[in-house]
């Protein structure tokens, strides 16, 4: 029997995982990627027996492959927070599914554990954006303002790490990070030990200096667009970017555009924080978009869409 877990490369994903096995430790073969990796299912082999965990990737990316690995007898668990499409309805199949606006997949996970593990269901919540429900989250860990400021740091840096074309484009590939990460059941150890942590606090204050100095390219009262370089600090930093303009201005939708070295653009939308919706309605619009409510975005926009793009976004955000 196989036991593989296959998780998204941002915060939620990583987090997500960790819950899991410090709850349940075990060895298991691990399958992700980059951040806008998302059909990550079709790299899995799997016989009949072989145990299959899913967190926080789309089942409606995924849906073609899932059928095929319960049809070949594997048992899957599915932890997730994004638009499904049709949930199966298969005696193999054990779904987490949540798609409200302030629900991460570490939430569901710290939900499925019982709560054992929830500092690192706080950090994932902070590194997805849901600062309120981070903080909500976090009262029974009973912590002061500034612990709680170094476990958002903690998630807005493993978020950080998630975002690239490339592996080439992360400080770590989301495997090794998650190795890291593995052996600290307390976060604020993995804070204070790991080098890891210093490799990406660093690489996100110098990418995120660079992003600031971007201005608008498009500006309403209602949103704001800004077009960053095809460089890889800007592909790194184009999430969490997104993330901070919501946050300075919760009033406004945001899109964040990264041109890419062959063409085109790889876009960050984030709906208002003051009415988390239409995130998803937008990005969905266009081939190779997706995400949720108030987090979505397209991996590739090609650059004869962009002005599509631009009166869909005003559209739905006025």
């Amino acid at each position: 029997m196989q036991l593989i877990d296959v998780f998204n490369g941002d915060a939620d994903g990583l987090c997500a995982l960790h819950q899991l096995r410090l709850d349940e430790p075990a060895d298991s073969e691990l399958v992700t990627g980059p951040k806008r990796d998302i059909s990550l299912l079709k790299r899995v082999k799997a016989e009949a027996g072989d145990r299959i965990t899913v967190l926080d990737i789309a089942l409606s990316k995924n849906r073609d492959a899932l059928d095929r690995l319960l049809e070949a007898g594997a048992q899957v668990r599915y932890f997730d927070h994004h638009q499904p499409g049709d949930i199966p309805d298969h005696p193999h199949f054990e779904p987490h599914i949540d798609t409200d606006a302030n629900v991460c997949t570490s939430l569901l996970v710290n939900q499925y554990v019982q709560g054992r593990q929830l500092a690192w269901a706080v950090v994932a919540a902070f590194g997805d954006n849901l600062a309120d429900a981070a903080r909500q989250a976090a009262v029974p860990l009973n912590r002061s303002a500034e612990q709680l400021a170094q476990l958002q740091s903690l998630g807005e840096c493993l978020n950080y790490n998630g975002y690239g074309e490339t592996l080439d484009d992360l400080f770590f590939d989301p495997a090794d990070l998650y190795r890291q990460l593995r052996p600290f059941a307390d976060p604020f150890a993995f804070i204070a030990e790991s080098p890891a942590y210093q490799t990406l606090k660093t690489g996100y204050q110098g990418d995120m200096a660079r992003a600031v100095a971007v201005s608008a390219s498009e500006e309403r009262d209602a949103g704001r667009i800004f077009m960053l370089p095809a460089e890889k600090w800007a592909r790194r930093i184009s999430g969490v970017f997104g993330n901070q303009l919501a946050v300075e201005s919760p009033a406004q939708a945001h899109a964040v555009l990264t041109a890419k070295p062959e063409g085109g653009y790889v876009v960050s939308v984030r709906a208002p924080l003051a009415a988390k919706s239409g995130a998803d309605e937008l990005c969905s619009q266009f081939d190779s978009g997706g995400g949720r409510k108030g987090a979505a975005g397209i991996n590739h926009l090609p650059e004869s869409d962009l002005g599509r793009f631009i009166a869909s976004f005003y559209t739905i955000y006025k």
